[in-house]
Formats: structure tokens, sequence, C-alpha cells
């Protein structure tokens, strides 16, 4: 057994909707949560452990590298998104990442049809960009992990000043 038989599957998005469709055959519940994880921190987690807890099995979508350049920055990312998922993969609940190159989440969810879309805290359930598109594929959207005080972008100043 080798270091990366613990990490969680980093698949592309043809074997996640393989995988998710066996585990909905066996009737488990499917979470989808998504974020750029450039600068991982205890909000991550706390948002990653919060989504977790709505289902059986946890995908995490990471934003691509062109994605987070248009979402933080031209400096952005400052970790690659193969490592960046890589990262995610390790984290004890997760049980699949995938990396995904759009502007939004929307056509994954519309791929996955998961049961929970789950958000952090500095949404609300109306503000939630992708909550049409959850409805239309029957799921719902949560709004998970603790009150919004944890930046990667602050916390990159901090270092930075």
């Amino acid at each position: 057994m080798n270091s990366t038989d613990f990490f969680a599957p980093i698949l592309d998005r043809t074997r996640l909707i393989a995988r998710v469709a066996i585990n909905r055959q066996r009737g488990k519940k499917i979470v989808l949560t998504n974020g750029c994880f450039d600068f991982f921190h205890v909000g991550h987690i706390r948002y990653l452990a919060g989504a977790k807890a709505l289902g059986d099995y946890l995908i995490v979508a990471v934003n691509s590298d062109d994605q987070v350049r248009k979402l933080k920055g031209a400096n952005r990312p400052l970790i690659p998104e193969r490592e960046r998922a890589e990262i995610v993969s390790a984290i004890r609940f997760v049980d699949y990442v995938t990396i995904f190159p759009e502007p939004t989440v929307e056509e994954l969810i519309r791929a996955l049809r998961p049961d929970f879309h789950a958000k952090g805290t500095d949404y609300t359930i109306e503000t939630v960009p992708e909550r049409a598109v959850v409805a239309e594929c029957g799921g719902k959207v949560m709004i998970v992990g603790d009150p919004k005080n944890h930046s990667s972008t602050e916390l990159l100043n901090k270092v930075g000043s």
C-alpha cells in the first residue's frame, strides 16, 4: 500500500458520473461542493466537514487554474490545480475530487444531479448562483461551515504585509 491509497480519487467527469450512478443505485446520498482551495485554511476544513455531514458521498469540485485567475486575479492560483485537488483529496471526509474548467459549477450539477449542493456561509440560499439549476435537477442547496471569517485572500495579504 502506498500513500496515495489514503487519498480520495481525483476523477475526470466521465468516471465521476459513473461512480455517482453506482452509489445512487445503492441508495446513497450525493453531496457536491466546489471552490478554489488555493490557500487552504481551517474555514475550508469546517466547510467540507459540514458538507460531508449532509450525505454519504462528498464530491469536491476544484476550480481550474484558468478560472481561479479569472476569479482571484493574475497572481493566483498559488498552487496548480492538480496539487490543489490532491490536497483536498487528502481530507478524510472527501470521497471524490474533480477539477472543473467552466466558470460555474452548473454543468457539473446537471451531469451529477447531487442530492445536496453545499455552499459556504458567505452565501445565503437565496444568493447561491446555482440554486435554480440545483432545484431543476431535484437537489437542495444547503449552507454549511462556520461564519465566513477566514479568507485565503486576507491571509495572503497578511503574509505580504
